[in-house]
């Protein structure tokens, strides 16, 4: 009789704790690529309790490192005096090769750096970011509009089926 394959532990699989929304709207995404992320350990009780917004969150690469600033991690009550910073900057993870391509495409004009979500991953905190170019309003709306279209034309199809 074949053995019941063993229950995987909850902290080995991966979960989205929090989503930059906007980003996908006002950015139009060229390269990503996931890193690290170095927290004390109030501010890694915090992320995991979801008390974390990357809204208004950029990346900027400075003396060959690469930091997350503006990110707001909320304080953790049970702390006490040992607590962090809420809105310090924190330092990005990365290997030498991927941080000095990332470092070189963003220093091209019009491309920026930007986090698009923090998720916990077998246990420590990873952070997506990526490169990208902002968008004008009638390339959203262009967008919207092929999207739209597409919606249509797949429904359109699936009516015809039946």
């Amino acid at each position: 009789m074949a053995k019941p394959p063993e229950s995987q532990p909850e902290y080995s699989l991966s979960r989205v704790i929090c989503r930059n929304r906007k980003a996908r709207h006002e950015y139009e995404l060229l390269q990503q690529l996931e890193c690290g992320l170095i927290l004390r350990g109030s501010e890694v009780k915090s992320v995991r309790n979801n008390k974390i917004s990357i809204e208004e969150a950029y990346v900027r690469v400075e003396n060959a490192e690469v930091w997350l600033i503006g990110c707001d991690i909320a304080e953790y009550p049970q702390a006490t005096y040992l607590n962090h910073d809420p809105k310090r900057q924190r330092k990005l993870l990365m290997h030498k090769r991927e941080r000095e391509k990332f470092a070189a495409s963003a220093q091209q004009k019009g491309l920026t750096l930007i986090p698009l979500d923090v998720h916990l991953t077998r246990g420590l905190v990873k952070v997506t970011i990526a490169v990208a170019r902002g968008q004008k309003e009638f390339d959203k709306r262009q967008r919207i509009r092929k999207e739209t279209d597409q919606r249509e034309i797949q429904q359109a199809l699936r009516r015809e089926k039946r």
